[in-house]
């Protein structure tokens, strides 16, 4: 069962890697099927570019019990968590890409200074706040999903569909697994720009509220005019 959503996975998960966003084992991919009521997600310590769909965990979205497939990605209560709190997330990414892991490392927010960013987020990326001791003792990955909840309260998910952890990573979540992908690849980018130009310029703030607005707006929401639509 379930051949179409695991193969929409590993295949996520190799492009992820393909596009240079996972190093080794260091990221992973799910995608929930809500009326089946089960996640699909990479194993745990298999490489992305060698993901195959015979291979993909299916665990249930309610309790976290593997329902087939290889034993799941450590990384999976995570990835329940935003499931469980956002009905319009379809697809999770979490990467350790390069550079927006750096403002992950430094527990910087992601400041959109540039049109690249408005394109793709409606205002900063935010950061979490760091966990607990208590925390990272105890059930550390689900923990680390109700930090990137608490930094997203008051959001629209799939405005800003992106946190990074602080000291961490990147998750990164869309409508699917490959949109999610998508998400962490412009999220990199976005990442990557800023980072050279507070190089440049560490006295710059983020771009107006105008252009932020008007560069998001054109390609989501009811008023986007951006593609072949």
């Amino acid at each position: 069962m379930h051949e179409q959503l695991r193969e929409r996975v590993a295949a996520a998960n190799r492009e992820l890697a393909a596009a240079g966003l996972a190093q080794a084992s260091w990221g992973n991919v799910s995608e929930v099927d809500r009326e089946a009521g089960v996640v699909a997600i990479k194993p745990s310590g298999i490489r992305c570019q060698d993901a195959r769909a015979e291979d993909v965990a299916l665990v249930s979205l309610a309790d976290g019990e593997r329902r087939e497939g290889l034993k799941p990605s450590s990384d999976a209560p995570t990835h329940l968590e935003l499931y469980r709190a956002h009905r319009e997330i379809g697809g999770v990414v979490h990467t350790h890409s390069t550079y927006a892991t750096s403002w992950a490392q430094a527990r910087r927010p992601l400041p959109c200074l540039g049109t690249t960013h408005a394109d793709h987020f409606n205002g900063a990326v935010p950061c979490t706040r760091e966990l607990t001791a208590e925390e990272c003792e105890g059930e550390y990955e689900r923990q680390t999903g109700v930090a990137i909840l608490e930094t997203l309260a008051g959001r629209d998910p799939l405005e800003v569909p992106a946190v990074l952890v602080a000291s961490h990573g990147v998750f990164t979540w869309g409508t699917s697994a490959a949109d999610a992908v998508e998400q962490a690849a412009a999220l990199e980018e976005a990442a990557r720009l800023a980072f050279n130009t507070v190089l440049l310029d560490s006295s710059l703030g983020p771009v107006s509220d105008a252009l932020l607005a008007r560069h998001f707006r054109r390609k989501h929401g009811p008023t986007a005019y951006y593609g072949q639509r």
